[in-house]
């Protein structure tokens, strides 16, 4: 058996901090070392790793991929109350798969902020980090891509050193005006996404498609969000109009989840009364019961160009802001406008 380390823990999880002072060097130093950045000796390195494995300050697992060039490791940080981005990961998985890369997830969740999410992937030495639906600002994505090749996925990333694989929203959102025009619905609004991802270029893309259409007397627009609540929220403002409409876009399935859930608690018919359309194709969308009509952003090639995305980037070739084209998958949940 071996010895343990002299000055270890005796038992209570080791921290950075201990394992500075038995090797006698700094903590910085010492997450310098743990994160696989240059900064250290190799004598340095192999020491403080030693220390650390014999403290059991990180799992040999974790402790082989510090000691290897490469970790062939993708992060992905990714919204934990959004199906689309459940979707997105399964894809991602299987792309890394057929690369030759293995996944590390990390979660967004009320509770846990975005920051806190990459931070753990970095401690997990990832090669690259692909963001779902970021909320990140430009200085944030910049210190991030400043440590590691980065990526954003549902949105661009202004920025020239992060790559982006998005869809065309303005396109998504005016293909679902074209179709509810076609149905010779007028009085159509759009519940948008307040301040998510992609809520500007759907917002804009709805008036401009309903000015196209002759229809901007009729267009409406009110506060929403990404949420079955917001969806429901905004419903009930439209409901509560003196003309209300016949046609509902939402921002996402989710949000169009919670249109439905009200009109059906209110004693509505969809699509008899009021046409509904979502976003995303999520799994939402394609439950039995539900059978959503909505726009698809394609989950496995989304999935396919952010893995390739990174993978270019992490072997030294640009980042590249690709957009990707949507299309109208017309189900239960639209029909002719009634009367």
């Amino acid at each position: 058996m071996a010895e343990p380390v002299v000055g270890s823990t005796g038992g209570a999880r080791p921290t950075m901090g201990d394992v500075a002072r038995e090797a006698g060097v700094s903590t910085a130093l010492v997450s310098i070392v743990m994160r696989g950045v240059p900064g250290a000796s190799e004598a340095t390195r192999r020491r403080v790793l030693e220390i650390a494995d014999g403290m059991g300050y990180v799992p040999d697992r974790r402790a082989q991929k510090l000691r290897q060039a490469s970790s062939r490791l993708l992060g992905v940080v990714f919204e934990l109350q959004q199906p689309f981005h459940g979707d997105l990961v399964e894809q991602i998985y299987a792309a890394a798969s057929r690369r030759g890369y293995d996944v590390m997830l990390s979660a967004v969740a009320p509770s846990r902020a975005e920051q806190v999410a990459v931070q753990a992937l970095m401690r997990e030495r990832c090669e690259a980090a692909i963001l779902l639906g970021s909320r990140f600002d430009a200085d944030a994505l910049g210190e991030l891509a400043d440590r590691v090749p980065a990526l954003v996925v549902a949105r661009s990333s202004g920025l020239p050193g992060v790559g982006a694989v998005r869809g065309d929203d303005v396109a998504g959102i005016t293909l679902a005006v074209d179709h509810l025009a076609e149905l010779g619905h007028r009085r159509i609004a759009h519940i948008d996404g307040a301040d998510a991802p992609g809520g500007s270029d759907r917002r804009a893309g709805f008036l401009a498609a309903m000015d196209r259409h002759g229809l901007s007397a009729t267009a409406t627009v009110v506060s929403g969000g990404p949420t079955e609540t917001e969806g429901a929220q905004g419903m009930q403002e439209l409901l509560e109009m003196s003309a209300p409409p016949t046609a509902v876009v939402a921002f996402n399935d989710r949000c169009a989840t919670g249109v439905l859930d009200l009109l059906v608690r209110r004693g509505l018919n969809v699509p008899e009364d009021i046409s509904v359309v979502g976003y995303d194709d999520s799994r939402l969308a394609r439950i039995p019961h539900v059978q959503m009509t909505t726009i698809s952003q394609d989950a496995t090639q989304m999935a396919d160009a952010a893995v390739d995305g990174a993978l270019a980037q992490i072997a030294g070739n640009e980042a590249v802001d690709l957009v990707l084209a949507p299309h109208l998958v017309r189900r239960a949940t639209t029909g002719p406008v009634s009367g």
